[in-house]
């Protein structure tokens, strides 16, 4: 059964930093996908194979947009890893950036009842992890503030007052599974996560925080 808690977080998911091999083509990537606002971009030449391990997922309002993303991260040079389609939860679909970041585009809506908004309802980073609920607890013990908490399967994390970023856990398996790939990976997950604490540290799955200065508040 889904537990709820309250919206306001002590702590919060504030950044998130993609670490990519060419910065600069990252960029103009980003920029026609339409979503260089919520990401940063550093560069590394950190070894990384397979699944990295976590997804970047976009929410929309209907197929109409979702449609109208996937499209445009395509042209700029996407890989399909599935396509846009209904399911039992909506409508959407799974691409690879070519830095090799995974994002997914989806809707609860199934039915396409309105026109391509090109608005963004939700950013958030979903990371597969092998134990949910102690990684729930680790990152609860740290202050961030748990929204949604299906038992061991998905927790997701309040996002921070002036943050459009969210952070949520997912088994990894099932996750690689979600997002049409092979579970196996190894070295580099290529995101860092920037909080508003002061101390930087590592969570139990290998992934690395910093501290670091909210993403500007995206236009109302």
């Amino acid at each position: 059964m889904a537990t709820t808690a309250p919206t306001t977080a002590r702590a919060s998911l504030a950044s998130v930093t993609l670490e990519v091999a060419d910065p600069g083509a990252a960029a103009r990537f980003y920029g026609a996908f339409g979503v260089d606002t919520y990401i940063r971009l550093r560069a590394s030449e950190a070894h990384s194979t397979g699944f990295r391990g976590f997804t970047l997922g976009l929410t929309v309002s209907g197929p109409a947009t979702v449609d109208g993303f996937f499209g445009a991260a395509v042209e700029a040079g996407a890989t399909v890893l599935k396509p846009a389609a209904k399911s039992l939860w909506g409508y959407g679909g799974v691409v690879r950036a070519p830095d090799g970041t995974i994002w997914k585009i989806a809707t609860s809506a199934k039915k396409d009842t309105g026109p391509d908004t090109r608005e963004i309802d939700d950013v958030v980073l979903l990371l597969g992890v092998e134990a949910v609920k102690a990684t729930k607890k680790f990152y609860a013990d740290r202050g961030l503030t748990v929204a949604k908490s299906f038992g061991g399967k998905y927790v997701e994390f309040a996002a921070g007052q002036h943050s459009p970023l969210k952070l949520a856990l997912y088994k990894r398996r099932a996750l690689a599974k979600d997002l049409g790939v092979p579970a196996d990976g190894a070295g580099s997950h290529r995101v860092v996560l920037g909080g508003a604490e002061d101390d930087a540290f590592t969570d139990p799955d290998g992934f690395v925080w910093e501290a670091a200065a909210p993403l500007a508040p995206t236009p109302s």
